[in-house]
């Protein structure tokens, strides 16, 4: 017998493919759930964790913060020292969670084996199996590779440890852009004050969705029309312009919502959280009927673009967002191109 590990109508599947053999056939039908493929010609059955060690396959990887839990002691000092110093070297705590979620799946892989012991063409073969077996994205394993490459080269001071271990080359993905035109109907459909307020100032000074809801009343500075953005991404501190046109509304939205710290707040007066703000930009991309794969970091997309067709200098837009590297704000010129957008197509001088 061969076992498939598929995605069929929807579900998480293992196709069952064998010769014609009468036998078989008789027992693979008592099989618990067992149906029979029309299309693949095969039987199959869902990918649970019973069928799995029935058929001798890899359990499904774990995901997330579960994977912790199945670690072996002898690999808890290594991930315990980890943690440590991501803790001392800084990091913030998302990227602490992330490295630290990225090893603890190579630790559950390694099991009773100990880390430190591992050479180059161990985490070599790790890492193929990362791609060829779990099916990784390029991203993820980049991710990855970085979080193991901490533990060797921070942890244990194995310099050049990564040195014969090649990289995936990422994908080349465009910024998601919304049309200005859509961008007044996510406003125009978005009554809520609040609201509003929340996705105006997304836009209008290109903020991250972690940078909206970590804004201080103390942070707007009304006089100078002025943001101040404080331990953005990179820890890195940085100001932003207070568009005019929202003052008015600003005003209006503090006398009606009194927040006390935080400029957008939640139930009970802590900060607004991420979720929220990003179902708050879910609901108005649905009330304006725009049908467009894209999260609330396409207003930050939106905003860089609109600036980059109005003229604006791309320097000066990499200040305002933040960017280190003019490579990265130099991504929205491919999305910006007006002389190339003016070229007609032969197509239409027939």
């Amino acid at each position: 017998m061969q076992y498939e590990l598929a995605s069929y109508q929807g579900q998480a599947v293992i196709f069952i493919r064998f010769e014609k053999d009468a036998a078989l056939n008789a027992e693979v039908k008592k099989w618990a759930g067992v149906r029979w493929s029309h299309s693949q010609k095969a039987w199959y059955v869902l990918d649970t964790a019973f069928y799995r060690e029935k058929f001798g396959l890899l359990p499904k990887p774990l995901i997330g913060k579960a994977v912790l839990l199945h670690i072996h002691p002898i690999n808890q000092p290594a991930l315990q020292a980890y943690v440590e110093t991501l803790q001392l070297k800084a990091y913030s705590p998302h990227t602490i969670q992330t490295y630290r979620n990225e090893f603890a799946q190579l630790l559950y892989v390694l099991k009773d084996k100990k880390v430190e012991e591992l050479d180059a063409t161990k985490l070599r073969s790790y890492f193929l199996y990362c791609i060829n077996t779990l099916k990784l994205s390029e991203n993820t394993i980049h991710s990855r590779l970085n979080a193991v490459k901490f533990y060797f080269e921070q942890v244990l001071k194995r310099e050049q440890f990564f040195f014969e271990i090649p990289r995936p080359k990422k994908p080349s993905i465009l910024p998601k852009v919304i049309h200005v035109k859509d961008i007044k109907k996510l406003f125009e459909v978005t009554t809520n004050l609040k609201h509003n307020t929340l996705l105006k100032l997304c836009y209008g000074m290109g903020l991250r969705v972690s940078e909206i809801v970590n804004l201080k009343i103390s942070d707007i500075d009304s006089k100078n029309m002025q943001v101040f953005i404080e331990c953005a991404k990179g820890k890195k501190d940085r100001y932003a312009n207070l568009p005019e046109s929202i003052l008015l509304q600003l005003r209006a939205y503090y006398v009606e919502y009194k927040p006390k710290k935080y400029l957008f707040e939640g139930q009970y007066g802590d900060r607004y959280s991420v979720r929220s703000a990003q179902k708050v930009f879910a609901d108005a991309l649905k009330k304006a009927k725009i049908n467009k794969t894209v999260g609330i970091h396409g207003l930050r997309h939106s905003f860089a673009t609109h600036l980059l067709e109005a003229g604006t200098d791309i320097s000066f837009i990499q200040q305002l967002l933040g960017h280190n590297d003019l490579k990265t704000t130099l991504r929205y010129t491919h999305v910006s191109k007006n002389a190339l957008k003016n070229i007609k197509s032969p197509l239409d001088n027939l």
